[in-house]
């Protein structure tokens, strides 16, 4: 087996890779992993660095809490060394206010990359922009000790960080909406019920888990998976008559690729 390699470790973001699988933790734990945008800017480096032959990306978080949320120094009138407030950004013009967000979402976007299998080990406190980073992934590993929330709402704001999609996704609009209206916590249990969390163990077995799913999603050849992959997220778009032309599609493709014959 490979050496567990440091790839980047700046501003509460260390990646590190061993073999094909990358691991990206959140390390303030201090601070509960609280998020700022040095923080968002250090996600989105971490998956503009991930070697070629990455096929899983594990996202965990030092500490008892996997994120807390948003740093509230960012609401303060001085905000954070060297960054605009959120105060002064409000002030600006809707296009720069635009871009500035969009910067920020860079970060929760590259986890659904094709050809990357993405997976998020939640432990305690997974709040606003915490609950969106781990929605960010493909799958979810949670404790039994784990606290989804959506506070947004209740701050006056709306989740931003591209969380209401795969939300809905997962757990349909009626649900999604009571969640984020309301801002209460989401449990484990709940959490595994309702579709949230892909599996709970005990905070202790999380790490151990998330391997073994790590070792189970690199069992299948990587072309294989990443069709799949593709094929899924596309679903939800297209008609039924359409996904099966996309399924005869990537099968032909993979057939070719089986059998040696180019397109």
């Amino acid at each position: 087996m490979a050496s567990l390699d440091s790839v980047l470790d700046k501003d509460g973001v260390r990646l590190t890779v061993e073999d094909a699988v990358a691991t990206v933790t959140l390390t303030n734990a201090a601070k509960r992993n609280a998020q700022s945008p040095a923080l968002w800017r250090a996600l989105t480096e971490a998956g503009r660095s991930l070697p070629g032959n990455v096929r899983v990306v594990v996202l965990r978080g030092e500490g008892k809490s996997f994120s807390a949320g948003l740093d509230r120094q960012a609401f303060s009138p001085e905000g954070f060394d060297g960054e605009p407030s959120f105060l002064d950004l409000a002030r600006g013009s809707d296009e720069d206010l635009d871009a500035v967000i969009a910067e920020y979402q860079e970060a929760f976007t590259w986890w659904r990359r094709s050809d990357l299998v993405t997976v998020a080990a939640v432990q305690g406190h997974a709040i606003g922009a915490g609950f969106q980073l781990a929605l960010a992934c493909d799958l979810r590993v949670v404790a039994e000790d784990v606290q989804f929330a959506m506070r947004e709402t209740s701050l006056g704001l709306v989740p931003d960080l591209t969380g209401t999609h795969p939300l809905h996704g997962l757990v349909g609009y009626a649900r999604a909406l009571e969640i984020c209206a309301t801002g209460r916590f989401v449990h484990a249990a709940e959490a595994e019920r309702i579709g949230l969390a892909n599996l709970v163990v005990p905070a202790g077995e999380l790490d151990a888990a998330v391997r073994d799913l790590a070792g189970a999603l690199l069992a299948a050849p990587r072309d294989a998976v990443i069709e799949t992959k593709a094929l899924l997220q596309g679903a939800a778009s297209r008609t039924y008559e359409e996904q099966r032309v996309a399924e005869r599609a990537a099968q032909a493709r993979r057939l070719r690729d089986l059998a040696g014959i180019g397109d």
